[in-house]
């Protein structure tokens, strides 16, 4: 059960876009179509749940034991960034549509807060390994549910009659927060 609600809490209740705003710049940035939203979504999952066990590892197991919990930040952001080198290079062997797609936006998940912020998450809380796996796992979901939610908003809103003063990012942000106050209406969940 544990573990259940802490899928759900951070799916939901503390989701890195939403509640904790990490990650807004492929947020916003991957949106407009939801074939690349999709496919930045996956990346990200793929990339938080490999980091956020890599990095748990990293720190119990090397930087905690000899006592080098100082080079965190330089440890945690070297995983993320041989992650996100295997993600491109797959990416572009294997789909290169997709890769054309999401453009500087893949290689910006390298420096995404949301990749780094949950690593540090998990140790900040003590996490253990496996509710460092499964926090990882739903705090990717959660940030690849509010792509792709968001990408299908921004789809719609594209055919709608807005005001030119609010078209492309200022609806955009609007959207955002509006999504934002619905994620909010999940805190009496757990």
């Amino acid at each position: 059960m544990e573990y259940i609600e802490l899928i759900v809490a951070t799916i939901f209740v503390n989701n890195i876009l939403l509640a904790q705003f990490l990650g807004n710049c492929p947020f916003l940035g991957t949106s407009k179509k939801m074939e690349t939203a999709a496919g930045m979504a996956m990346a990200v999952i793929f990339v938080l749940v490999m980091a956020g066990v890599i990095t748990w590892m990293l720190y119990a197991w090397l930087l905690t034991p000899y006592k080098l919990e100082y080079l965190r930040t330089i440890a945690f952001i070297l995983v993320i960034a041989s992650l996100v080198q295997f993600v491109e290079m797959f990416l572009k062997k294997s789909i290169p549509a997709l890769y054309a797609g999401l453009g500087i936006f893949l290689p910006l998940i390298t420096t995404n807060c949301a990749v780094f912020g949950v690593c540090v998450l998990n140790i900040d809380k003590e996490m253990n390994f496996m509710q460092s796996l499964t926090a990882s796992f739903g705090y990717a979901a959660g940030f690849g549910l509010a792509l792709i939610l968001f990408a299908g908003v921004r789809e719609r809103i594209l055919l709608a009659r807005v005001p030119k003063p609010l078209q492309d990012t200022s609806i955009a942000l609007i959207t955002a927060g509006v999504f934002s106050l619905s994620f909010y209406a999940f805190r009496g969940m757990v």
